[in-house]
């Protein structure tokens, strides 16, 4: 927020921000009998996805660039594992899952190219 860096302006980190706002209103909508289970595990994973995008784009390595975009990439299929749970244990509808569903693709996708 305060530093003027390259990974802003990247548009895969502007769609993780995105994820990451769309997770967080999501958690709002689960009964809070999981605040500690589902709510703290999304919110986490979708912090997780944004900051190692974050931290991985200031190292100079591609190596070790990757090993980061790869975690954020991991962060994001553990989010659809949890969010299918959400929706298994219907707590919230496919519908209101959807646009979070639209992100995750996305970010996946766009990490898939920042690693290949």
């Amino acid at each position: 927020m305060f530093l003027t860096l390259k990974h802003k302006q990247l548009d895969i980190y502007k769609v993780a921000r995105e994820l990451t706002k769309e997770c967080y209103r999501i958690t709002t909508l689960l009964p809070d009998s999981e605040k500690f289970n589902l709510t703290s595990q999304i919110r986490r994973a979708a912090l997780s996805v944004k900051l190692n995008l974050a931290e991985g784009s200031s190292r100079k390595s591609k190596i070790e660039r990757n090993r980061y975009y790869e975690i954020s990439r991991g962060s994001v299929i553990e989010i659809d594992a949890a969010l299918e749970v959400v929706f298994d244990l219907n707590l919230l509808s496919e519908k209101e899952l959807q646009q979070a569903g639209n992100l995750l693709n996305k970010c996946f996708a766009m990490l898939t190219k920042l690693i290949s």
